[in-house]
């Protein structure tokens, strides 16, 4: 059977679960000659994907970022409702961006196409009152975390826990020397061999413009601090992921070697998975990214920084403790936060390099993270595959 399949990411993480679930459903045999059509990124175009708008012009987070980039994501959105009309794909799936995805699948829900959204928004997190808006635009959620379902099926929506297609991908034991060799064989062999003795940083700064501009300097910061008061050698390592992202990254890096000139930092396109991989600790910004580097098993610390006015409006929103993945997830503080006036480059810089001092902590961190990876390790495509075939059929033809 041909189906032909609206899809829309909205940022990298989207990118990689969007590129995840088109592989998933090509391996079903309702959808194995599926074409798909949208906004997605380098890995969805990878699996045969038609991108047609740039996914960067939707990556920005935060109501205040927002509001810069509005004219052009409201043109995007128009257009792509327009272009749906025109084809009626069998099922139109969002892939996370709910704020872009729930209005164009209102619209599609109007027309009579059925429509997915692949992740569920964090309701559970903040503005649950969300899930009434969800319910209109929605005919099937499908859910990464085990306790998500339960919250629809309260309100009446069909709702399908399908784990999360990281935790197949990433294996449940990590190789950190391995990747290390890789990671030298493909990024740093311009730089110098990795030394047995040589500690590596992994610092994650966001993969999105406006976390940059926020987050990244107080990361590099941070970067400085650990290199003059660590009594090793640290390299540091920082996967850029995409091509619009270094120009500022690479500004910042050279800031940091008018500080330390001997410093080492490494921006590599990609790859985050061998960084993390290798990382003996992690520093990194609240995101998705944060769930990779639990399932690699590394100790971190997570880190955020918004506008001020951004901030007080999740402020007032919020409903948990904690705002990182493996955090909510564990529901503990199993890793620091250090979010706004506390995300200082001291602070920043000692919760980091305080893993290194503390092995039985890490040892017990990492036998929590392995539990979790065992309870995110499902079928993935499979379930998706079959609630998204289930969902089609129950549309009239």
């Amino acid at each position: 059977m041909t189906s032909l399949i609206a899809c829309v990411a909205g940022e990298p993480s989207g990118d990689l679960l969007g590129a995840e679930l088109i592989a998933g459903l090509k391996n079903h045999a309702t959808f194995a000659q599926s074409q798909f059509f949208g906004i997605g990124g380098p890995r969805m175009l990878e699996q045969g994907f038609i991108s047609s708008w740039p996914m960067d012009a939707l990556s920005v987070r935060g109501y205040v970022e927002v509001l810069g980039n509005l004219r052009q994501i409201l043109n995007i959105r128009r257009q792509l409702i327009a272009k749906v009309k025109q084809e009626r794909p069998d099922v139109y799936i969002g892939v996370d961006a709910p704020d872009f995805n729930h209005a164009i699948e209102k619209k599609c829900r109007k027309m009579g196409i059925p429509t997915i959204h692949y992740i569920s928004p964090s309701i559970w997190a903040w503005r649950g009152y969300r899930i009434f808006g969800i319910k209109k635009a929605v005919d099937h959620m499908l859910c990464i975390f085990p306790f998500e379902p339960r919250i629809y099926h309260e309100v009446g929506m069909q709702a399908t826990y399908v784990g999360h297609p990281l935790a197949n991908k990433i294996p449940l034991k990590p190789n950190p020397l391995e990747a290390k060799k890789q990671l030298y064989a493909k990024n740093l062999m311009q730089y110098g061999e990795i030394a047995e003795d040589e500690v590596l940083v992994a610092v994650l700064p966001g993969s999105r413009a406006s976390e940059i501009q926020y987050i990244a300097k107080g990361f590099f910061d941070a970067m400085c601090i650990m290199h003059k008061t660590h009594g090793k050698k640290i390299r540091f390592l920082t996967p850029v992921a995409t091509s619009a992202l270094r120009a500022p990254l690479e500004a910042l890096k050279q800031f940091a070697l008018e500080k330390s000139p001997d410093i080492q930092i490494e921006l590599i396109t990609e790859n985050s998975s061998l960084i993390l991989e290798s990382s003996d600790t992690v520093l990194i910004a609240s995101g998705t990214a944060t769930l990779e580097a639990a399932l690699w098993k590394k100790p971190m610390v997570i880190s955020y920084t918004v506008p001020w006015l951004t901030a007080e409006i999740m402020k007032r929103q919020g409903y948990l403790p904690y705002i990182g993945l493996p955090n909510i997830l564990c529901q503990n503080f199993v890793v620091p936060e250090l979010l706004q006036e506390e995300a200082t480059p001291e602070l920043l810089a000692k919760g980091t390099l305080e893993w290194l001092d503390h092995p039985s902590q890490v040892a017990e961190l990492v036998e929590i993270f392995d539990e979790l990876h065992q309870v995110l390790r499902q079928p993935t495509g499979e379930l998706a595959a079959q609630a998204i075939a289930d969902t089609i059929a129950k549309y009239p033809h």
